[in-house]
């Protein structure tokens, strides 16, 4: 078999474009994440939030749900296990360090217990699942976004529910803020900025991967299905 030739456009794809996304990732750890060195838009700017983890939720769920919709249940499930897994150790084990640094041993908290933090690897799981049963092979773009929108749409109302009932004290505590404004009460602007926190990134979740996926049949981009 001949070899394909070299091409301009493989040193976009090999270099540029890696190089573009390293510089992304960058950007939005340093200047945009609340947390980061600089933060230039706030240390709690929802915008800000949204742009990081909720980014990376995004991503964590948005691989399972794209198989499960593109392959079977199986897959998009056992591609929430791999990817909910790693998530959850990474993140139980920084607010696990995080708290006993701030609270200089005082108040030891395990998040690795956290029944909260363990929804992100069953969540993943789900939404792959789910997702997956609900299409169940099709390739209709209709069937693909109501099955990606409900997935995405009950594991948010999962998370949700588990953050702010089961998650250890300090998370319970924010997860009870950010549906209160500044003076601890409820109104308009707190219930909008807890629902965009909550619930935005799962809708557009639940929006652009079908869109995603409905491309990719376009092109034969798909893995073989199983059912």
């Amino acid at each position: 078999m001949e070899t394909e030739k070299f091409k301009l456009m493989d040193v976009f794809n090999g270099v540029i474009i890696p190089l573009i996304l390293v510089l992304l990732i960058f950007v939005l750890a340093v200047y945009v994440n609340v947390s980061g060195t600089i933060h230039i838009f706030g240390s709690s700017n929802v915008i800000a939030v949204i742009l990081t983890s909720g980014f990376a939720q995004m991503i964590v769920l948005g691989i399972p749900l794209v198989l499960g919709l593109l392959w079977n249940k199986w897959a998009g499930g056992a591609a929430g296990f791999i990817m909910g897994g790693i998530y959850y150790v990474a993140n139980a084990g920084q607010f696990t360090a995080v708290y006993a640094v701030y609270s200089s041993g005082a108040t030891n908290y395990n998040f690795f217990g956290d029944l909260s933090m363990l929804f992100y690897l069953v969540n993943a799981v789900i939404i792959g699942y789910m997702a997956g049963a609900l299409n169940n092979g099709s390739s209709n773009f209709k069937r693909m976004l109501g099955a990606g929108m409900t997935a995405a749409i009950i594991t948010a109302l999962l998370q949700l529910f588990m953050n702010y009932n089961y998650s250890l004290s300090p998370a319970r505590t924010m997860a009870h803020n950010l549906w209160l404004d500044n003076a601890g009460a409820v109104t308009v602007g707190s219930i909008l900025y807890g629902f965009t926190l909550a619930f935005i990134p799962s809708i557009a979740l639940g929006v652009i991967v079908p869109i995603l996926a409905k491309v990719m049949t376009w092109y034969g981009i798909q893995p073989m299905r199983h059912k």
